[in-house]
């Protein structure tokens, strides 16, 4: 990752850079990306399996709802905040040798999971799996950035975006195969033969960079000191808010507002660090900070097509995980070809990348709209029509990001962009989290109480009537989810307001015949 990793030159003088070993393109570096490639799906899928599994996981290891749910959010917490050093420290001891001990160290946690004795030894498992499995995505774009030749860049990229719109989709029907037909302890286990794949891919793919070990010379050690609590307090206050009440919480009040705190004066020490963990000057580039924006709306809108419609079929008519996977396989699934199909567009210089990316929001806006005329009559088979929009939508509003912030990109620039990426990706989860709580559990009071005192001034309504109550319950979720469904289209209508005016064309690095 040298060639990708020569410090930002500031005020102080920077450690001379090691010379990195020459890395041709060929089998080799393929095997070394998938490897990479399927550690990163491998770290996604561990946390949304565990998440959709909680329910036996707590059953079958004796947890209560809180310390569930305290379990998510520290490992959430864990993961961003690795996200945003993992550049570094891969450009320190190499890529090569970082990705394999982090894969090394995720699958071995774990294994040791399900043998945890207790509640605290396994949240320490839990903290120290998700420090190693955010680690792993910023390495994914390291290698797409470092070893791709121009032509096929955009291919490499398009690999990264498999992370956000392929592995998060198979995360409801792995938890369903585990917990309906296998066993619990799978959903921790579930990692550990692909990790010892994607060890040996990247072992025998990737070379190996000398030890850049006079970086620790100007480590930012205050920047430590302030990033990781900061990152880490915001992503557990977002976690667990809707739990505990928002900002009727003194808990949450302390851990959102000492986060953002400590994050402002996280990023003003970035400002003139010598050797920083995050480069502000790059936010000067409007493609980036375009890029970065619409980023995070986009993973909001994906993380509310993915979840809406599970949690309304669990509610309204009773669906496991196991019912839920065939309409998120029908999304995942083609996107195995629709990722290629899509970068190889964008790899035509005639095609304007910005209008790729506008036309896969607005499919995903009629997804959204169209799922928000759902009724308490509808089951799986009525989502399909609408979600088979987010076949080519989904990669669509990815990629084209991906490619308007990394297009021009100089090398030295590298280990700066997977950093600013993958923390914003981490935290837009964290942020869709607590906007889909929070926004859903107002929206549910608001439809309950409203059609309750409906019910009260209607004369002919005994409220003795059975099951009134549970009717008003199914009622109220169904009209929470059109709700949700509406603010995620609106949130793509947003974004796509901002393409004329914000990012500038890009051109491929070498255009296709």
């Amino acid at each position: 990752m040298n060639a990708l990793s020569a410090p930002f030159t500031g005020t102080a003088a920077a450690p001379a850079p090691a010379v990195p070993v020459p890395s041709a393109f060929g089998l080799r570096v393929v095997v070394g990306l998938f490897g990479v490639l399927l550690a990163v799906l491998c770290a996604g899928l561990n946390e949304s399996v565990t998440k959709i599994s909680l329910a036996d996981i707590r059953g079958a290891m004796g947890i209560g709802a809180d310390e569930g749910a305290w379990l998510l959010a520290a490992y959430s917490a864990a993961s961003v905040s690795a996200m945003a050093f993992a550049p570094w420290l891969a450009t320190t001891f190499s890529l090569r040798r970082f990705t394999l001990c982090a894969i090394a160290v995720f699958a071995v946690l774990g294994l040791l999971q399900p043998f945890a004795p207790n509640l605290h030894s396994l949240m320490l498992l839990r903290v120290l799996q998700g420090f190693a499995s955010g680690a792993l995505p910023p390495m994914l774009m390291s290698v797409a950035l470092r070893f791709l030749p121009p032509g096929i860049k955009v291919y490499g990229l398009a690999c990264y975006a498999l992370t956000a719109t392929f592995g998060p989709n198979l995360g409801t029907p792995l938890a369903g195969l585990w917990t309906e037909y296998v066993g619990w302890q799978w959903a921790f286990w579930q990692i550990i033969v692909p990790s010892l794949l994607a060890g040996a891919c990247v072992a025998w793919g990737l070379p190996q960079d000398p030890l850049r070990l006079e970086r620790f010379k100007q480590f930012d050690w205050r920047g430590v000191l302030l990033g990781l609590p900061a990152i880490s307090s915001i992503v557990l206050g977002l976690s667990l808010g809707d739990r505990w009440g928002w900002f009727d919480s003194p808990l949450i009040c302390w851990l959102l507002g000492g986060g953002v705190l400590l994050l402002v004066l996280f990023l003003f020490n970035e400002w003139s660090e010598p050797l920083p963990f995050f480069q502000l000057r790059m936010l000067s580039r409007r493609n980036l900070s375009f890029a970065l924006l619409t980023l995070c709306g986009v993973l909001v809108v994906l993380s509310g097509v993915g979840s809406i419609p599970s949690a309304y079929l669990a509610q309204v008519q009773g669906y496991r995980p196991a019912q839920t996977s065939p309409l998120m396989l029908l999304v995942a699934m083609p996107q195995l070809i629709a990722l290629p199909l899509t970068a190889a567009l964008c790899n035509i210089r005639a095609v304007d990348c910005r209008w790729v990316l506008a036309c896969g929001l607005a499919m995903l806006c009629c997804s959204c709209i169209g799922s928000s005329l759902l009724t308490s009559q509808w089951i799986r088979g009525d989502f399909y029509p609408f979600y088979l929009l987010q076949v080519f939508g989904q990669p669509m509003a990815v990629l084209p990001l991906l490619m308007l912030s990394t297009t021009g990109m100089s090398p030295q620039d590298g280990p700066f962009a997977s950093a600013w990426f993958n923390t914003v990706k981490g935290l837009s989860a964290a942020i869709a989290g607590g906007l889909l709580d929070g926004l859903g559990t107002v929206r549910r009071h608001f439809h309950s109480n409203h059609l309750v005192d409906s019910l009260g001034n209607a004369a002919l309504v005994d409220g003795n009537t059975p099951g009134l109550a549970a009717r008003i319950h199914e009622q109220a979720a169904v009209l929470t989810s059109a709700d949700l469904y509406l603010v995620m289209a609106g949130v793509a209508v947003a974004l796509i307001c901002l393409i004329p005016f914000v990012p500038t064309r890009v051109y491929p690095p070498r255009a296709v015949a």
